[in-house]
């Protein structure tokens, strides 16, 4: 198995920010290198234990998407090499799991779409029979699919706080009404293109979110990462239809595997409160993640 990298430490290249999995250097005023760590967040806190090789794959998994999904809007990629940027020593740090991006203004807005009902959407469904103030029809199920992708959108929220729903009349107001309707949009074009791609791969994308930023000229570009089993819900075709049945969470490729084992999971004796310090990851429950990633990337490219 490949060795993990849980934080990186690069000297050559100032640090701006560390997220919940990925550390960001300023190349220049102009660029961004962004490295995936190995590092797992679920619950929006960061576990202890990475899970190895994971950066990889959600990077040659986004860089994969972009490709895919270029001729819809822009996005962040400046094509050049992550190595050309970094020391020959810190070569290893940024290889398959970094990418050379443009900086851009960031849209603090996450860009939610749902194509199925699942997690907070099917809790707050339950509630008031709608989701971020979109109203749905009666007597739908968890993992129902929906009779239209809905654009349900979050506020970011900083690193090891809870990301919060919120309507798009509250994206209105952060961003104006003619950015706020790009947005949701564009969102759920991608959102539908990619869904309709990943079926014929026999894999539902249930949910995902998009990040967006502004470019020098204005011009609203596709960020961060995109479609990845960290930001998407992934379910494999079969075993969804039983799950559905059962009123159970289908059987999942992304990081839902981790959250239910920690539903369960126990600290001092009482469950927890999904506040650090996370529980300690269990190894069989690291390697079957690991896994699930890299059976979604091959999947998704075979």
């Amino acid at each position: 198995m490949t060795s993990a990298l849980h934080t990186s430490a690069l000297t050559s290249l100032p640090l701006l920010a560390r997220g919940k999995v990925r550390d960001n250097y300023a190349v220049g005023k102009d660029r961004l290198l962004m490295v995936a760590s190995d590092r797992l967040s679920a619950f929006d806190v960061i576990m202890g234990e990475p899970i190895p090789g994971k950066g990889v794959l959600l990077t040659q998994m986004a860089l994969f998407w972009f490709d895919k999904l270029g001729h819809i809007c822009p996005n962040h990629l400046t094509g050049e090499a992550p190595e050309s940027v970094v020391t020959p020593a810190e070569v290893p740090q940024v290889t398959g799991r970094s990418m050379l991006v443009k900086r851009l203004k960031p849209i603090p807005v996450e860009a939610v779409v749902r194509g199925y009902l699942a997690g907070s959407g099917w809790k707050e469904y339950q509630e008031s029979q709608s989701v971020c103030g979109v109203p749905l029809p009666a007597g739908l199920k968890n993992a129902s699919k929906l009779p239209e992708p809905i654009f349900t959108p979050a506020a970011k929220a900083a690193v090891g706080e809870h990301d919060e729903n919120i309507s798009y009349e509250q994206v209105v107001k952060v961003v104006g009404p003619e950015l706020a309707a790009q947005i949701r949009d564009l969102s759920i074009r991608i959102y539908q293109e990619a869904a309709a791609f990943a079926l014929t791969k026999g894999i539902i994308i249930a949910d995902t979110k998009f990040e967006f930023g502004l470019d020098d000229n204005g011009t609203l570009t596709l960020m961060d990462e995109v479609l990845t089993p960290d930001s998407s819900r992934y379910w494999p075709i079969e075993g969804y239809e039983q799950a559905f049945a059962t009123g159970a969470n289908p059987p999942s490729y992304d990081k839902q595997f981790v959250r239910d084992w920690l539903e369960q999971a126990l600290v001092n004796g009482k469950p927890w409160d999904k506040t650090p310090p996370a529980p300690r990851v269990p190894q069989d429950v690291v390697e079957k993640t690991a896994a699930k990633y890299q059976e979604a990337l091959t999947r998704l490219t075979a």
